[in-house]
């Protein structure tokens, strides 16, 4: 019986389902260092989900340290300050950004620059602006303080606490700092070192072995002889599937059961996941039809294009240890377009959820520059591009068309039922130009 492409994207999600279960398992939970990345980017803890919510180890900021350069003052020493009566205080020892914490004298006013500590005594900070002459007295270089008898006016009063960054105002000592299962990126990286943290327990990748299958595959830059062809499809998902957050093990195989089965087998234990490239039709030599249907992956039609034929369930094989695993298998089509196409529908969402991505590509629904058909009982796939007018001109439905999905920017979407389109309808695109 044929399924919608509904139905399978349910089916890949049902059966993935315990992979996100056994991510969440703190003892298998990886210990990374959080500034690593720096030098080894391998160890780096960005981009990766954190298994384990960190509290704060102290405050943040840890001082009360002023949000502009200016004067820290007493605010009760400038209660009365008016436009018409401006309040005029001596200028007293300045504070910089690193320096110690230091004191405020009563009726003064304390050259202070943004990030330095507020000195003890002072409430808050007039910005230079708002002060008269609205600039440090000769500052800067080797001159840290203003000469004897310096003095400086200020017409208005400020309120207490005013442009004072207060002691744990960001985040407080052993208040939550980032929550499980957060993605790390810069700004969540920046927040932990800001606290000091330098390691944090982090969700292992999915590991995925990818076999591409076929007799006429070739590496990229062999020699080809007659009837061979290069091998796109393991560069190709390999990329798509780091991109969504897995780890890749990688395995090309012949047209040959027992040596795919023993690539499969090699990897039971160290793999969450087996996704396999080509040989799941109706041909005479489908490969990986004949060597995992007996192991109890099932394989289906789907109301799609391109795409149609897929494979999916759990492949009993055992380990080198002779202990039996029952292995999840994602099976596509051979065709790059198909597989990459199978790929975006059924497992991109999946693998991008469990890694703390966003799972779906941004979507719209836009005109079409032109008249377009498609097969009114599955649902169609279509690569295209936008013109200036921002309309979608859509390329060929063939299957073997990767250079015009290289260059698409948008998958366009022609459900079941749609057989003819005129210029100027309306579609569902998946933007693919990130």
């Amino acid at each position: 019986m044929m399924r919608t492409f509904a139905e399978h994207q349910h089916a890949v999600r049902e059966l993935l389902a315990p992979i996100r279960g056994a991510l969440d398992e703190p003892a298998g939970f990886e210990h990374v260092a959080v500034l690593d990345g720096r030098t080894d980017p391998g160890t780096s803890a960005l981009g990766r989900v954190l298994g384990l919510p960190v509290d704060s180890p102290m405050d943040l900021p840890s001082f009360a340290n002023s949000q502009m350069d200016g004067y820290a003052v007493r605010s009760a020493d400038l209660a009365g300050a008016h436009p018409g009566a401006p309040v005029s205080l001596p200028v007293g020892p300045t504070s910089a950004a690193g320096d110690p914490l230091g004191r405020h004298a009563p009726g003064t006013a304390s050259p202070v620059m943004t990030g330095a500590p507020i000195p003890l005594g002072a409430d808050s900070v007039v910005p230079i602006e708002a002060a008269d002459p609205p600039r440090f007295p000769d500052l800067g270089a080797d001159r840290r303080d203003a000469a004897a008898g310096t003095s400086v006016a200020f017409d208005r009063p400020p309120r207490p606490g005013a442009f004072v960054r207060g002691i744990g105002t960001d985040v407080a000592r052993g208040e939550r700092l980032l929550p499980a299962g957060i993605r790390l990126g810069p700004a969540q990286l920046g927040a932990l070192a800001a606290a000091g943290v330098t390691t944090v327990a982090v969700r292992r990748p999915v590991s995925v072995l990818l076999v591409s299958t076929g007799h006429e595959l070739r590496a990229p830059g062999e020699r080809l002889e007659s009837g061979q062809i290069h091998d796109a499809n393991t560069t190709m998902l390999a990329a798509a599937l780091r991109e969504s957050g897995a780890r890749v093990r990688e395995a090309v195989a012949p047209d040959d059961t027992s040596t795919l089965v023993s690539a499969i087998a090699a990897s039971a234990g160290l793999v969450d996941l087996v996704v396999t490239t080509g040989g799941v039709s109706e041909g005479a030599f489908e490969v990986v039809r004949e060597a995992l249907a007996p192991l109890g992956v099932g394989f289906t039609k789907v109301a799609l294009q391109p795409g149609g034929p897929q494979g999916i369930g759990l492949a009993r094989v055992a380990r080198p240890d002779g202990d039996d695993v029952a292995l999840p298998v994602v099976a596509f089509p051979g065709n790059p377009v198909s597989a990459l196409v199978s790929f975006e529908l059924f497992l991109r969402p999946v693998l991008r959820a469990f890694a703390g991505l966003t799972p779906d590509r941004p979507r719209a629904r836009l005109r079409l520059a032109h008249d377009v058909s498609s097969p009114l009982d599955k649902h169609q796939v279509r690569r295209g591009v936008l013109d200036g007018d921002g309309d979608v001109e859509v390329g060929a439905p063939s299957s073997h068309l990767l250079h015009a999905y290289a260059n698409a920017t948008v998958l366009v979407h022609l459900p079941v039922g749609v057989g003819e389109l005129p210029a100027g309808a309306h579609v569902d695109v998946w933007r693919i130009d990130d």
